[in-house]
């Protein structure tokens, strides 16, 4: 019975030999040397400070926005829009929006234009299994993406500067996906725009 008991309380507390795992370590592929990199980190601060200081308090403008990426080739274009992830969303400003919706309309007029909007969290891009989350304009406007404009969650005030876009209805592909797609682009560019 002391030996029932014994035997028992060594299971409980682990005390007889450990168990064998089967541990095996995760590999994390890098992707190649980046194609573009900025050279000056402190000039390309600096040249963004700069802008900075072009609207004051006093001016009746505000705001302003940027494109993430762009990319032309032989006439057409693929815009990324990047957005890092909050409580599983993020946010788009009205404003900025608006304007890709009116410029991946005019593009499209003429050439051909796919705009992407991109959410990550914390992600290394030199990782090609890193995760990422796309939604591309034509889901936007074809409403496949909802057009929040206040949190359906509850979570924050009922703002209406802003389009919040939930983590569940974007697509989640890796990097090397995403790189899969721009160069799918340039190759249909190269077929189309010749």
């Amino acid at each position: 019975m002391a030996n029932e008991t014994s035997d028992l309380i060594d299971n409980l507390y682990e005390k007889s030999e450990p168990a064998q795992n089967d541990f095996k370590p995760q590999v994390i592929r890098k992707s190649q040397k980046a194609k573009y990199q900025i050279f000056d980190e402190s000039e390309f601060t600096r040249g963004r400070e700069v802008l900075g200081d072009l609207i004051v308090h006093g001016m009746i403008a505000s705001g302003g926005t940027d494109i993430d990426w762009l990319i032309e080739h032989k006439g057409g274009f693929v815009i990324l829009e990047f957005k890092g992830f909050h409580n599983d969303k993020i946010n788009i400003a009205k404003g900025q929006m608006i304007a890709y919706e009116k410029l991946h309309e005019k593009l499209n007029q003429s050439a051909k234009c796919y705009l992407y909007v991109v959410g990550c969290d914390d992600i290394d891009f030199s990782n090609p299994d890193a995760t990422v989350w796309v939604f591309e304009m034509n889901q936007w406007k074809s409403s496949v993406i909802p057009k929040n404009t206040s949190d359906i969650y509850g979570d924050e005030s009922n703002r209406q500067n802003k389009y919040i876009v939930y983590r569940e209805y974007m697509e989640e592909i890796s990097v090397e996906k995403l790189r899969d797609i721009i160069d799918s682009h340039w190759k249909e560019f190269e077929r189309i725009m010749q």
